[in-house]
């Protein structure tokens, strides 16, 4: 049986933001149901310990996502949530006394992001806030993301735009050392027990209408990771955020059938002999980071 380090599940495909770094969906405005939700859990058992509710949306949207939480910890899953944070207040008590919940990753760079955002002070502190009475009460991992970064400003953090943004981390958690100074691209600055700091470049998702990348390529899409969308289509990795590499769908063919499809097993192996099979992952720059 194949088994994924990372499994994402798409519990909706609706936002509240519209942030430039993350294009509007084309597909249906939708919610997972959760007998579907529970079907998933039942379809990948074995498969994945470790699910993520993240692909395209925002999680903390779903009226439902306390059951959905429970679900998985009846089913013996571990959560791990990427949430833009801004819908905090609404949720705090469906996310602390959920032992599903391992993770949170909070994209801090949505308020830059999304036009129209007002009181970056309030936004910060509220998540900040929710992280350090959560520290107290549970056992839930955090990583605040600053995605945004461009060429200019990687080697000269001092200067982006995230200052502000680190300076209340950095007061609110004591620190006496500026985050940049230990920061690392690639890697986490631990700035607490449980707490992290992730600053890297400003994300592109993958599109058909984009340029073929050149050259031979290598990526983990269904060799550690898989995910399926709310409407039940798999996809190979949470980058399709469109589902154009529709692998099937579980409301009609089994999850353990899907990934051993045809179309399936040779996209795998196509990337052991770094061949690009798929239009979508040519056109692709996150495999630009793997070694070929």
């Amino acid at each position: 049986m194949k088994k994924f380090k990372k499994f994402y599940i798409e519990i909706t495909s609706v936002c509240n933001l519209a942030c430039t770094f993350c294009p509007q969906t084309g597909r249906k405005a939708n919610f997972i149901k959760v007998d579907a939700f529970t079907n998933i859990l039942d379809q990948i058992q074995g498969h994945a310990e470790y699910i993520y509710f993240h692909v395209k949306g925002e999680p903390l949207l779903h009226p439902k996502i306390d059951q959905l939480l429970d679900i998985s910890h009846e089913k013996g899953f571990k959560v791990n949530i990427t949430s833009n944070g801004t819908l905090l207040h609404k949720n705090k008590e469906k996310l602390l006394t959920k032992p599903a919940l391992r993770q949170m990753n909070f994209s801090l760079h949505s308020f830059d992001g999304h036009e129209g955002s007002e009181n970056k002070e309030g936004y910060v502190g509220m998540v900040l806030a929710f992280v350090k009475e959560a520290l107290e009460k549970t056992n839930i991992i955090f990583s605040l993301r600053l995605w945004n970064l461009n060429e200019d400003n990687a080697t000269n953090v001092e200067r982006s735009r995230n200052r502000e943004i680190l300076e209340m981390i950095e007061q609110e958690f004591n620190l006496d050392y500026k985050i940049e100074e230990q920061f690392e691209r690639g890697s986490g600055v631990k700035i607490a027990d449980r707490v992290y700091i992730n600053m890297d470049h400003e994300f592109q998702w993958p599109s058909l209408h984009a340029d073929e990348i050149e050259g031979p390529g290598f990526c983990h899409g269904l060799r550690n990771q898989a995910g399926i969308l709310v409407d039940g289509t798999v996809i190979p990795c949470c980058l399709d955020g469109e589902g154009v590499i529709n692998l099937g769908n579980v409301n009609q063919t089994s999850f353990s059938e899907i990934i051993e499809s045809e179309r399936a097993n040779n996209l795998v192996d196509g990337f052991s002999r770094r061949e690009v099979v798929e239009e979508l992952c040519r056109k692709c720059g996150y495999r630009q980071r793997f070694s070929i």
